[in-house]
């Protein structure tokens, strides 16, 4: 736990003093975007955000490479490299959206370049989770491209709830951290030698590298993370979720103090829950109109808590507490009873449900206004 803290904290350090850097580079060259209608913002403010946040995840992974104990993962194991590999091409292409609005296909064959080089050299998923037993994928070809494509989904999900202040990289952070904890807990009690996971690190420094930049990004922000961040944080989520997943067919979870093996099939979509809803709810939306999955609109989950009544501040805090009783309550599973972790998650989602509609039924009871 002591060298994921120490990368999880040189993360947060480098993210924080380069995103001032990227702050400065921004506003120098005035690289903004025009404001659009759907943005929740009325001043000019750069995006470069996600130069911050990858500088903490370049710096934190290059001294992982030579550092005790986490050393071990990049021994005779390419994958770390061929996820940083994709993650510069996913931030240049975020880059150049932020900076030139680049059409969305353009930006999608980004995104898959991005992905393939991952898949190609990094991680790959050899295993479809599946009850009673995983199903081994043999095909090479067949890997790649389903971990291509939960990259690419993934990176848009991400993407699509990066739309209030601090909204994508507490959320990332708050489901990375559940992630982190359940990846380290696994592998800490498992009867290996060595210990070190690539998940785990993963999840520990990009958690750093969000806490690092969200003082710059929270109400009122100073700096946005753009696409580049987003997908980002995407692309390094679906590699960890990958990771975890090629894991259960070795038993490791079932051996870590009998951890079912649903659980690697549970982390990854409790974790990214909110993102992947929005996701959904947006492609859904905007193909009954007949418009393209990529086109942006106004009708995200963030939007609509705005639009009911909810300030800025409020409704980032009110989707961090979703992130948590999902991500948290997901994780939950591994450890408690499944009747009291349901009866637990069910209580907390009623709770926050009722606070979430609370400016809709406030307003209807009050009815409609009375004229002198």
């Amino acid at each position: 736990m002591i060298m994921y803290s120490l990368m999880m904290l040189t993360a947060a350090v480098v993210s924080y003093a380069a995103t001032w850097g990227a702050r400065a580079l921004g506003n120098s060259l005035r690289l903004y975007r025009p404001i659009r209608s759907r943005d929740m913002h009325s001043e000019l403010i750069s995006k470069l955000g996600g130069l911050g946040i990858f500088s903490g995840f370049l710096v934190a992974l290059v001294l992982s490479s030579n550092s005790f104990f986490v050393k071990d993962i990049f021994a005779h194991n390419d994958a770390p490299w061929g996820i940083l590999a994709g993650a510069v091409v996913i931030v240049a292409v975020g880059v150049a959206d932020d900076i030139l609005d680049i059409r969305w296909w353009i930006k999608l064959l980004g995104q898959s370049a991005a992905a393939l080089i991952v898949a190609v050299w990094g991680v790959r998923m050899a295993v479809i989770p599946f009850i009673p037993e995983p199903i081994v994928i043999e095909s090479e070809i067949v890997r790649i491209v389903l971990t291509a494509g939960l990259i690419v989904t993934t990176m848009n999900a991400v993407n699509f709830i990066d739309g209030l202040d601090g909204l994508a990289a507490g959320v990332a952070a708050i489901g990375g951290v559940a992630f982190f904890l359940t990846a380290y807990w696994v592998h800490r009690n498992n009867p290996q030698t060595d210990n070190s996971d690539l998940a785990t690190l993963l999840m520990a420094i990009l958690v750093g590298s969000c806490i690092g930049f969200l003082p710059h990004n929270w109400f009122p922000a100073k700096i946005f993370m753009g696409d580049s961040g987003a997908m980002l944080i995407g692309l390094l989520m679906a590699s960890a979720g990958i990771v975890a997943t090629g894991q259960i067919s070795s038993g490791l979870y079932d051996r870590a103090n009998g951890i079912p093996t649903i659980i690697p099939i549970l982390l990854p979509f409790a974790v990214l829950s909110m993102p992947l809803l929005d996701f959904g709810l947006a492609v859904i939306r905007r193909t009954a109109r007949g418009q393209s999955p990529w086109s942006a609109d106004r009708g995200h989950l963030h939007h609509k808590l705005v639009d009911l009544g909810h300030s800025h501040r409020a409704s980032v805090v009110m989707l961090y507490v979703w992130t948590c009783i999902l991500a948290f309550g997901g994780v939950a599973f591994a450890v408690y009873p499944w009747q009291l972790v349901l009866t637990v998650d069910l209580a907390a989602a009623f709770v926050m449900a009722v606070v979430t509609a609370w400016p809709y039924f406030t307003k209807k009871s009050s009815g409609p206004p009375t004229e002198a």
